[in-house]
């Protein structure tokens, strides 16, 4: 390089560290609350309010230093590029059959921001475009929620949500011309669509009041649910279903496929949920399957009068169960599949037998049975992976989605008769696969539980105690963590890097009762797991402190917040994303009130306020404490975890922070908890907390075969 280049280039930084924006000095205000006679000060309260102009001047600000400093990592627009290449690949869903002989299935074609979804005559027939979702805004911040087809298939009512928002609107399509009726239903949530004659039911809130301000952070109360009839307005829907005495819980209503039975699901209010009956052909009530909301309670098939029904009711690993509509309840039920040494995960009616799927140290296990019960086959996969299968019932063939760590997902038929798998369609990456390899470790936790982790690398890494580690996980709301492909882990990989998935208790991985150990009183037994799996990889040698970066999102937000708070010294990096900081108030927001199964609340005792202030991650970041380089992301339409939370932790955490690593916020606008999310989106996302964790882990970023 010449002398007259160098002096330009110092030039040019020195510029541009003159222009460099300061880190916000974020007010503080004079707010506590006292919980059982202990005093607790808020002083970031002031942030909860998202609409301020206060508040938005923050975020600009916040945003204009992380900015600053994430376009600075010289490689952050490589990492992007090569991102890009990576996920720019065809990816196909499994195709399923409906009532008027067509087939559909979703798909995209790389780089789409949403996926879209396809009518064609039968399997590898020419496709039609039915649905594009990525007509339906400029950006790609329309995500279609749901699909559901009227009995006959003429009609389809999908759901779409703007912006990241759970709040759902429904539209109406006639599927033989692809024409749009006027039906229009707004402020819907956490609803489908379950037709019954010439409309259907759905579960939505009142609308928000005034200028509808609140419409993304105020607490939800008063679900729902409607009948809408096409061709009518959404002001002429009938009040099907309402429990104001109840207003903190989740109602939704399905419908079977012949239409002759209606099913009530009633949650919120424990671990599990309550179960009602109606039978459609005759003008009764809703008869009651189940008394408490402590078990999960689901009918998945009927036939004539008989329900079957997968729960974990007096079987913590699940089972199947069938019941009569004429005397319905939980006493009466017959056990069809019993309980057994791994989970039972689903359940699907195929030809005339039954198709198991089971979680094995939180893979896919599955088999063909009678719908007595009686085992007829195990299904054979083409590794230790994940799979979900595409079945109908009384029809004789069947399509699986299969992935695991080092594959991406592949669609394959298979052969009930013969049990033999074929490869319906499997994506055209543009990356060798067979450079990495996956396996499978256990470890002890603190008090002696055995946990099973995962780690993914580049086949000839050589654990030498400086390798990079990105440490994942969960634990929470008996949710697993299972063997899973992303393009987006590859250049860290491909970089010298090891992905380790844990799965921690909390999760669904072993059942209920491993749920229940990470839970309330017990969920410092999640924070333990992980942070025994981060010394495992530091004493088998994989890692070290200063190689070490973790990350998680939501719930496993939480995860990494209260890690990093307890053990601030064990890791170089944290990234919690969309988490739930504020464990004292976390209940007053939207429906933050429905995981207090999970978490209890802070006013519920003293003893549980205690527990939660001694590991909310908002509450217990301390002064002088230097803290992992920290780049925390939310967004601005999540109505899920609301933003308050990460604002809240990052302005404490810049605050207190005694070391000199970085503590940024990313703050994404149009965007929600992350669902749906546009792939331009996600991708620039990704890319930011890649090159954070690059520059924070000292390595360098090669695109592969540089």
């Amino acid at each position: 390089m010449k002398i007259k280049e160098i002096v330009m280039i110092t030039v040019i930084a020195a510029s541009q560290a003159a222009c460099a924006p300061k880190l916000p000095d974020t007010p503080k205000c004079d707010v506590k609350d006292t919980y059982f006679g202990v005093e607790v000060a808020d002083p970031y309260r002031w942030l909860e309010d998202d609409n301020s102009e206060q508040t938005a001047a923050w975020v600009e600000a916040q945003n204009k230093y992380t900015n600053h400093y994430l376009r600075g990592i010289p490689y952050r627009n490589a990492l992007l590029k090569r991102l890009q290449d990576l996920t720019n690949f065809e990816r196909i869903g499994a195709p399923s059959r409906h009532r008027n002989g067509k087939w559909y299935f979703y798909r995209n074609d790389g780089l789409q921001n949403q996926s879209v979804l396809y009518e064609q005559d039968s399997p590898g027939a020419e496709a039609r475009v039915l649905l594009d979702p990525n007509s339906l805004s400029d950006d790609g911040t329309v995500a279609l929620k749901g699909v559901y087809f009227s009995r006959d298939s003429r009609y389809l009512a999908y759901s779409i949500s703007r912006s990241g928002s759970d709040w759902q609107e429904f539209y109406v399509m006639n599927v033989q011309d692809g024409t749009l009726l006027e039906d229009h239903i707004e402020w819907a949530k956490f609803s489908g669509a379950a037709w019954h004659g010439d409309g259907f039911y759905y579960s939505a809130y009142d609308a928000p009041s005034g200028d509808g301000a609140g419409a993304y952070s105020a607490k939800n109360e008063g679900h729902k649910i409607y009948y809408h009839k096409l061709g009518t307005p959404q002001s002429e829907d009938k009040l099907f279903y309402n429990n104001p005495d109840c207003p903190l819980r989740f109602y939704t209503l399905s419908t079977n496929e012949e239409e002759t039975m209606a099913f009530l699901t009633e949650s919120g209010a424990d671990n599990g949920n309550n179960l009602y009956v109606k039978d459609l052909r005759k003008d009764s009530g809703f008869v009651p399957m189940t008394s408490d909301m402590k078990n999960e309670c689901y009918a998945i098939e009927t036939e004539g009068n008989l329900i079957y029904i997968f729960t974990n009711k007096d079987a913590p690993k699940y089972r199947l169960v069938v019941a009569n509509l004429s005397n319905p309840g939980s006493g009466n039920w017959k056990t069809v599949i019993p309980e057994s040494e791994n989970v039972l995960a689903g359940v699907d009616f195929i030809a005339d037998k039954l198709l198991l799927t089971y979680s094995k140290d939180a893979a896919t296990d599955a088999c063909l049975c009678t719908k007595a019960g009686k085992f007829l086959r195990k299904v054979e996969f083409p590794g230790v992976g994940t799979a979900g299968f595409s079945c109908r019932k009384g029809e004789d063939w069947c399509y699986y989605a299969y992935t695991s760590f080092t594959t991406p997902g592949t669609i394959y038929s298979y052969d009930i008769n013969s049990g033999e798998s074929e490869v319906y369609t499997k994506p055209a990456i543009g990356f060798d696969t067979s450079l990495f390899e996956s396996r499978q470790l256990f470890f002890a936790s603190k008090d002696g539980t055995r946990i099973p982790m995962s780690i993914t690398y580049r086949k000839g890494m050589q654990p030498d105690g400086t390798n990079p580690v990105l440490l994942y996980g969960y634990g929470g709301f008996n949710i697993s963590l299972p063997p899973s492909f992303s393009s987006s882990r590859i250049p860290f990989i491909e970089n010298g890097g090891i992905y380790a998935q844990v799965n921690l208790r909390g999760g669904g991985e072993y059942g209920e009762e491993w749920h229940m150990a990470g839970t309330r009183m017990n969920k410092q037994n999640v924070f333990d797991d992980f942070i025994a799996a981060a010394r495992y990889l530091i004493a088998e040698g994989y890692t070290c402190p200063e190689k070490l970066a973790i990350m998680g999102g939501s719930n496993g937000g939480l995860l990494v917040g209260a890690c990093m708070t307890q053990e601030p010294e064990l890791f170089a990096v944290a990234i919690p994303e969309v988490g739930v900081m504020d464990m004292l108030r976390y209940h007053k927001f939207t429906i933050g009130w429905n995981w207090a199964p999970d978490y209890g609340t802070s006013e519920e005792s003293e003893e549980m306020f205690r527990y939660l202030y001694s590991y909310s991650p908002l509450h217990n970041i301390r002064e002088g404490v230097a803290y992992p380089a920290t780049l925390i992301t939310t967004a601005d339409h999540d109505d899920r975890v609301v933003p308050a939370h990460s604002f809240k932790f990052a302005a404490t955490l810049q605050a207190c922070n005694a070391g000199n690593k970085p503590a940024l916020i990313r703050i994404d606008t149009k965007a929600g908890h992350g669902g749906g999310k546009p792939l331009s989106k996600v991708l620039e996302e990704t890319a930011d907390i890649y090159a954070f964790i690059f520059k924070n882990l000292g390595m360098e970023f090669k695109r592969s075969g540089e």
